[in-house]
């Protein structure tokens, strides 16, 4: 089963990372290239615990539905999304905020396993796990900047 972990350091504190990294506005915003859209459960500002989203997208030309759920929170320091509906056979999505001089290093680790088996395998490995890891930098990016920005 792949697994991907990446670290960000935002220059903000943990609680804002957390409150934006669970903004469903922020997510579509950052997701602009899939057209990622949330069209059921919460469908815009901040998830909590047990809250759910539904997810259209566009990706490799394909439309895909996702339904998510928060199945762990600790404000500030820790959530887990984990997938309750839609085309990964597994999707389990830690996210982790640790206080570091000038600011937060956030950790994203992800494990999904595709369905159809070998195949599955096979797509994980030859494709998929580098995306996903595209996509998180891209988010990432997106709240690096997001955060960056004096707070008014």
């Amino acid at each position: 089963m792949p697994r991907i972990e990446l670290s960000t350091e935002i220059p903000a504190a943990p609680e804002r990372c957390f409150e934006l990294s669970l903004s469903v506005d922020a997510h579509q915003s950052s997701m602009s290239d899939s057209g990622e859209r949330a069209i059921a459960g919460v469908t815009s500002g901040a998830m909590r615990l047990d809250d759910s989203v539904t997810w259209r997208a566009r990706h490799f030309g394909i439309p895909f539905t996702m339904t998510s759920v928060i199945v762990q929170y600790d404000a500030p320091h820790r959530f887990v999304d984990e997938q309750e509906s839609g085309p990964f056979r597994r999707w389990w999505h830690e996210h982790r905020f640790e206080p570091v001089a000038g600011g937060t290093l956030m950790t994203d680790v992800v494990e999904f396993e595709s369905p159809a088996g070998s195949v599955g395998r096979l797509v994980n490995a030859l494709v998929l796990t580098r995306y996903m890891t595209k996509l998180l930098e891209q988010r990432n990016a997106w709240l690096v900047d997001a955060l960056s920005a004096p707070v008014v």
